[in-house]
């Protein structure tokens, strides 16, 4: 990795996460917790939201990395497993979003700037009106995208404390939540960074990302 992709990252990763915990807290709060409201995370300012290691994490991966989880009182929903899945589903919902709104813009300024991108793999190449700038602007663009589906899917696997977990509760009877619950915290956690270094998250999310990137950007 680059400086030059560094640089494009840090404003990528800024916007992502931030919007992603903005949309828990969002969700959660219209379906009546002041929670999110009162600890001052109903906001997009990125330092209220910022985690300094799973930053890092996704500065380093592009593929996964966390922000400070958003407190939610699930107390406060007239149906907490229903509200809980909806507040899940509202972070990597957003970066979906996101990733698609990039992929609109990416089509119309390749149209705009009359730049065809040609791609073989992994990679790919510009041809037409292609100067410093444009390129790097595609670069940011596709980068872009990379990281939101990749939040987005990374988010989506059911294990706490990531949102699959409130999701699946959603969708499982009220005796699964113990043994989502002993997944709660570190041992959580623990499994997460052994399934990455296992490299068994790089397996579950490239082809899954890759796929979804290709069909939206190209």
């Amino acid at each position: 990795m680059n400086l030059e992709e560094i640089v494009l990252l840090i404003p990528v990763i800024l916007l992502s996460l931030s919007i992603h915990e903005y949309s828990h807290g969002r969700v959660s709060y219209l379906l009546g917790d002041p929670t999110p409201k009162l600890m001052g995370r109903l906001t997009l300012n990125p330092l209220a939201h910022l985690d300094l290691v799973g930053s890092l994490v996704l500065i380093l991966t592009r593929r996964f990395g966390w922000a400070k989880p958003v407190p939610v009182n699930p107390r406060y929903y007239k149906n907490p497993r229903k509200g809980l899945m909806l507040v899940g589903l509202a972070g990597p919902f957003a970066n979906i979003f996101l990733a698609v709104l990039f992929a609109l813009f990416f089509k119309v300024f390749l149209s705009i700037a009359g730049i065809t991108i040609h791609k073989t793999g992994l990679y790919y190449t510009l041809s037409g009106n292609v100067n410093e700038i444009t390129a790097t602007l595609i670069d940011f663009i596709i980068l872009a995208g990379v990281v939101n589906l990749s939040l987005a899917v990374f988010n989506l696997i059911p294990i706490p404390p990531l949102d699959g977990s409130k999701i699946l509760r959603g969708f499982t009877p009220p005796s699964f939540d113990r043994f989502l619950l002993q997944l709660e915290g570190p041992l959580g956690m623990v499994i997460i960074f052994a399934l990455a270094y296992l490299g068994i998250l790089r397996i579950i999310l490239i082809p899954i990302v890759n796929l979804i990137f290709n069909l939206l950007y190209f």
